[in-house]
């Protein structure tokens, strides 16, 4: 029996292998990104309709093989990377920029009172968000690869090992600790938790989406987003790797090698609608529709109501597509490329295009006030509007 090992899968995960003899075919089928996986699809010339502009750019320092996440709070973005180099930029102006005492392998999870970013070790570090000044340090049981959120409550950090901590804001103390079987094999996901109410929601292998009670920790609900199916261990990833979103009484989450599904909160997690839509990239949510970039790099939008498809932009397959943001009209991706398409709202045409640094994108794409903000892999972080 080998031990665990990673490989690379998509823009913001890995696939942690258990007992697998045939290593390389496990790659080739589901990373796109191997040596021996499918082109990128060339760009075409398109006409661009609306104007981009770059409101700022700054450089922060580069991710290395981590994903590292901008928290924006009000004003302010928070950016880190992998040498340690965590920062506040308002309008791209830095107002603090420190240096941690140790390679960071995620991050940003922020407030308005605290900044938190995690290490392979299983170090979680806060520091004060007015001025940098570290605060306290806390302790997983694994590498962090998804950045921390932040609240009222406290610090909930997910680690490598699908294990889901507390952790006290005040001294990084725990609090309380969930953890379940995890399947042999499963994504490493990079995206971090998401408070709403007085729960935590998780997603999780096996294409669960768990809500956790903030005062215990315990299971108070779980959706299931897709169920593990075919004849083999690697058939049967079905994860939950991206961040959930949540418009008032309605959550959804997606699965690799699984679905789309959304939740009424109002009526204890009864199901609205699902759809076998496959992503690791993942979800945005407005008004009228829900966006997801699915396993190919193709840009869906769906009812928001029904989960019935509304368009389909697919001239950017293989091109490690991130998950999207909406604003004003206007549907924003990036690519392996470090490019920023954007897309119509109503029908996914194409409206305009930006290349940031030529570095990928392994980070969904972030609506920041009117506009949209993107940090590579290459340490570049952008805030660019679309009108």
């Amino acid at each position: 029996m080998m031990g665990q090992r990673i490989l690379p899968l998509l823009a913001a995960a890995s696939l942690v292998v258990a007992g697998c003899s045939t290593m390389s075919d496990a790659v080739d089928k589901i990373n796109p990104f191997s040596s021996s996986g499918p082109k990128m699809t060339p760009l075409t010339p398109i006409t661009t309709s609306i104007d981009v502009r770059d409101q700022w750019s700054a450089s922060i320092g580069k991710a290395g093989d981590y994903t590292f996440t901008p928290a924006v709070v009000g004003s302010a973005v928070y950016v880190a990377s992998r040498d340690g180099a965590l920062s506040k930029l308002v309008d791209g102006r830095a107002q603090w920029s420190i240096k941690a005492e140790q390679p960071l392998s995620a991050g940003v999870g922020a407030d308005s009172r605290l900044v938190v970013v995690g290490t392979a070790k299983g170090d979680v570090l806060a520091f004060s968000a007015e001025d940098g000044r570290p605060l306290w340090q806390g302790k997983v049981t694994s590498e962090v690869l998804a950045a921390p959120a932040v609240g009222s409550d406290g610090v909930v950090v997910k680690s490598g090992d699908n294990r889901v901590v507390l952790l006290d804001a005040g001294d990084g103390t725990r609090k309380w600790i969930y953890q379940r079987a995890t399947p042999p094999l499963s994504l490493r996901s990079s995206a971090p938790p998401v408070f709403a109410d007085k729960f935590v929601f998780v997603g999780f292998p096996g294409g669960k989406l768990v809500a956790l009670a903030m005062q215990n920790g315990s299971p108070v609900w779980e959706g299931p987003i897709a169920s593990p199916k075919g004849a083999t261990e690697l058939d049967r990833v079905a994860d939950v790797v991206t961040v959930p979103v949540i418009d008032g009484r309605m959550i959804c989450a997606v699965a690799f090698q699984g679905r789309i599904a959304c939740f009424d909160m109002s009526q204890g997690g009864a199901q609205m609608w699902a759809r076998d839509i496959s992503s690791a990239a993942g979800l945005a949510l407005d008004n009228r529709y829900l966006f997801v970039t699915d396993d190919r790099g193709a840009v869906h939008a769906l009812d928001r109501n029904s989960g019935s498809s509304m368009w389909k932009q697919d001239k950017l397959l293989n091109r490690r597509v991130s998950g999207p943001a909406v604003q004003r009209g206007v549907v924003a991706v990036a690519d392996g490329e470090g490019i920023v398409h954007f897309l119509s709202r109503e029908d996914g045409g194409f409206v305009a295009r930006q290349k940031i640094d030529g570095t990928p994108v392994r980070t969904p794409v972030q609506a920041l006030g009117a506009g949209f903000l993107v940090q590579t892999s290459g340490g570049t972080v952008s805030a660019i509007e679309a009108r």
